[in-house]
């Protein structure tokens, strides 16, 4: 009887070594997505340019293809409030931001690139339009602070 006991775990730790070993290279084998690296980097340089500290109600970073749009809507309670933005790309990248239906503020996303700051009063949303123009893609970060004015 132990003789088949010790068959039987033989057999239990050869499907074991088995299934791991399938599992691995079932792992090894699977395609990864490829990782464009400009993204990575623009998307650390937004986040030190455009740091994330204590104070703010929200912050958001997003990579973006060329010619695409986004809209962030963000329920917020009523005051006024300062909306920090800045984007990184690749040369002549540009993004226009808007509030609402506006025509919205063109962004360089190349070069010297520092945040634009405004203040604006809102009373139950932020609603921030982003639209990226021929040259992309771009990774576009803002952050939104109340006004302590």
């Amino acid at each position: 009887m132990s003789v088949e006991r010790g068959h039987g775990a033989v057999l239990h730790a050869l499907a074991a070594l088995i299934l791991v070993i399938g599992v691995g290279w079932w792992w090894r084998a699977a395609p990864h997505p490829a990782v464009d690296r400009r993204l990575v980097d623009w998307r650390q340089s937004a986040e030190q340019l455009l740091p994330d500290i204590g104070d703010h109600e929200m912050s958001n970073t997003l990579a973006l293809e060329a010619e695409a749009g986004h809209e962030e809507v963000v329920d917020v309670e009523q005051g006024e409030f300062l909306i920090s933005v800045v984007c990184a790309g690749s040369d002549g990248s540009r993004v226009r931001v808007s509030l609402g239906e506006g025509s919205g503020r063109g962004l360089r996303c190349s070069g010297s690139r520092t945040p634009e700051t405004f203040t604006v009063t809102l009373v139950n949303e932020l609603r921030l339009k982003v639209s990226v123009e021929s040259t992309g893609p771009v990774v576009f970060r803002y952050a939104l602070q109340r006004s302590n004015g």
